[in-house]
C-alpha cells in the first residue's frame, strides 16, 4: 500500500540551525531567529507588505506599496486592483506560497486597509496573516 511522504524543506531537517530573522524586530536581543521555512516565509510576507515600491535597491518593483494606496479613493475597483496586484506579486516573488484566500477591506474615514491572507506552504497546514495599514502607523 502506498503512503504519502509529507513535503518538507531540506533546511528544516536540522532543527538547531537558524534560517533567517523574524519580523517584527521585537526581541530583547538583536534579532529573533526563525528555525523553520514556514516561519521565515511568514516574515518575508510581512516584509513584502510593509515595503513600498522603490525602497528595495536593485529591485524597484518589490513591495506591496500599501502606504501609497491608503490615500487613493476607496472603491471596490481600487480594492480589486490591489487584490489582483498582490496575488500576481505573490506568484512572482513567493512561488512556494499557495494563496488560499485573500480578503482586502478598507475603512476610508480612518484611512485603514485590512489585509487577511490565508495561505499554505508546500501543501502544509493553512496559515493566516492579518495586516492592518493605517495613517497613524506612518
Amino acid at each position: 500500500m502506498a503512503f504519502r511522504i509529507p513535503n518538507r524543506d531540506p533546511r528544516d531537517i536540522n532543527a538547531r540551525q537558524a534560517i533567517g530573522v523574524s519580523i517584527p524586530f521585537s526581541s530583547p536581543s538583536v534579532f529573533t531567529q526563525t528555525f523553520t521555512t514556514s516561519d521565515q516565509i511568514k516574515s518575508n510576507l510581512i516584509n513584502y507588505f510593509l515595503t513600498n515600491r522603490g525602497e528595495r535597491v536593485l529591485n524597484p518593483n518589490y513591495g506591496g506599496n500599501l502606504r501609497n494606496t491608503l490615500f487613493d479613493q476607496a472603491s471596490d475597483e481600487t480594492l480589486s486592483q490591489l487584490e489582483s496586484r498582490i496575488v500576481n506579486d505573490l506568484k512572482n516573488y513567493f512561488p512556494r506560497v499557495n494563496v488560499v484566500n485573500l480578503t482586502i477591506s478598507s475603512i476610508p474615514d480612518q484611512n485603514l486597509i485590512n489585509i487577511k491572507l490565508f495561505y499554505n506552504v508546500f501543501n502544509s497546514n493553512e496559515q493566516e496573516l492579518n495586516i492592518n495599514i493605517e495613517t497613524n502607523a506612518l
